[in-house]
């Protein structure tokens, strides 16, 4: 008796020393910013806890665990909210609905495993590349609640490979005979899809729409069918200590995205995607436009991004538009772009008061920094290795479809190996503008190349071309 007490209280122990960093201040994070910006405080959570087992899940990875994760997440709104902990095993389920007041805490050796059960994910309508789709149910969804968390040490898996496309050239030979050993479909001899219908409809793993007070910590979120973590028009949001990660083939493996955002805070986390992977975005096109919501008031600092198409990414899908983001302190190392910035005629939007400062980067792929106001869907890695080069075509009248980025710096950077230093490609009837790079330290292929930009000031930039040996 006595012993069974002793772990309950050390059980207690651990829990409230986890409840505690949910409480943790953020405020060193909001001190002499370069714009003005309320402090993000994490979600307040009711102190009462359940556990996945209370309600018959097996954690053994083959029973379906969708109807405890659903009872047990009804049963703790109807008191008020709480902590749903999910112990160490493998919980096979499908989609997963929070609540407000809600907290999902993951134990360390926790993995909830999505089932790759296509039936299991009804057709919804849902926001996805800046526009309204019908994609198949994302595998954790939140729709207008308050206060709500994803917590722990856990692993969230979205078992991507049922659903994603594969490109040939992206894999090995054993990998892409091994991937596509088990059927599926050949649009064309180097393109394999698991099914059409998958393909058209698969979902982001974390869909949490129109929440306020949202906290995601500590939890691994891996090997999603399309984007991995999709904020969306969310208020007071704090990323802290998570990794997202996909394979580098992943298809649209995007790490985050956070669109029409206000009040964001993303510090301390690790980003391993298939495509860009600190995004930011804010619609797309006349519906962009239309819900008029920039994302706005970012902080992003002490965070490491490896393998993706950018380090930090703003677009293309900006159409709302962004401004007052501050990036400090973080590390791209093999990433195709270390800083990218995207869009093209048709977006509108305007991207402004953009603040980098001391990001190092290592074994860039193709430009340390990147402004393309033409973009067309490839990476910049594609781009350089067919040759695309669009710049210095015929102006077009200026309207309200025309983006527009301004009034950005950047100061601090060292990037110590890249295809190409820098690339600014702007539009001729609306330049590149007003852009401070200062102290820029570059060790690159290819020096930089500037089209269709206008008061680019440069104060100690050098960019070094090594002699081939």
């Amino acid at each position: 008796m006595k012993q069974t007490r002793f772990l309950v209280a050390i059980v207690m122990a651990v829990f409230c020393l986890t409840v505690h960093a949910q409480q943790t201040s953020y405020s060193e994070y909001f001190k002499s910013l370069p714009f003005r910006m309320s402090e993000v405080k994490a979600p307040v959570i009711p102190d009462r806890q359940v556990s996945l087992r209370d309600y018959g899940a097996k954690g053994d990875g083959l029973t379906l665990c969708t109807d405890a994760f659903h009872k047990a997440i009804n049963a703790l709104s109807a008191q008020g909210g709480g902590h749903l902990v999910v112990p160490q095993g493998v919980w096979l389920t499908g989609p997963i609905t929070l609540q407000s007041n809600i907290d999902l805490h993951l134990q360390h050796g926790a993995i909830i495993l999505f089932s790759g059960e296509a039936m299991l994910y009804p057709l919804v309508e849902t926001i996805y590349e800046g526009g309204k789709r019908v994609r198949s149910q994302s595998p954790i969804t939140g729709t207008g609640l308050t206060n709500v968390s994803i917590t722990g040490r856990g692993v969230i898996d979205g078992n991507g490979s049922c659903w994603r496309p594969l490109k040939k050239e992206k894999v090995t030979e054993n990998q892409w005979k091994k991937m596509t050993s088990a059927g599926g479909v050949f649009p064309r001899a180097t393109m394999w899809y698991p099914s059409e219908e998958r393909v058209n409809t698969r979902p982001v793993m974390v869909h949490l729409e129109s929440c306020k007070n949202v906290l995601l910590e500590g939890v691994i979120f891996q090997n999603s069918p399309a984007w991995n973590i999709h904020p969306l028009m969310c208020e007071n949001l704090i990323v802290d200590g998570i990794t997202a990660k996909n394979p580098s083939f992943a298809q649209n493996g995007d790490a985050i995205d956070v669109e029409s955002c206000k009040n964001v805070l993303i510090v301390n986390s690790t980003f391993d995607a298939g495509d860009d992977c600190i995004c930011i975005k804010s619609g797309k096109d006349e519906e962009g436009r239309q819900r008029g919501m920039p994302t706005q008031n970012v902080v992003v600092s002490g965070c490491t991004v490896f393998s993706g198409h950018g380090g930090f990414v703003v677009g293309s899908e900006m159409s709302g538009g962004v401004k007052n983001i501050l990036v400090k302190d973080c590390q791209f190392i093999g990433t195709d772009v270390g800083l990218r910035f995207k869009s093209c005629r048709g977006r509108g939007g305007v991207v402004e008061k953009i603040f980098i400062q001391d990001i190092a980067m290592f074994n860039i792929l193709g430009d340390a920094i990147t402004f393309d106001l033409y973009y067309g869907g490839k990476s910049v890695i594609e781009t350089l290795e067919d040759g695309t080069r669009v710049n210095n075509i015929e102006p077009k009248p200026v309207d309200k479809t025309t983006p527009e980025f301004r009034d950005i710096s950047i100061s601090r950077v060292v990037c110590h190996g890249a295809r190409r230093a820098m690339f600014f490609n702007g539009l001729p009837e609306k330049p590149i503008s007003n852009i401070t790079l200062t102290d820029i330290n570059i060790v690159a292929e290819q020096p930089a190349d500037y089209f269709n930009c206008q008061n680019v000031i440069k104060k100690d930039v050098t960019v070094s071309i090594p002699k081939k040996r």
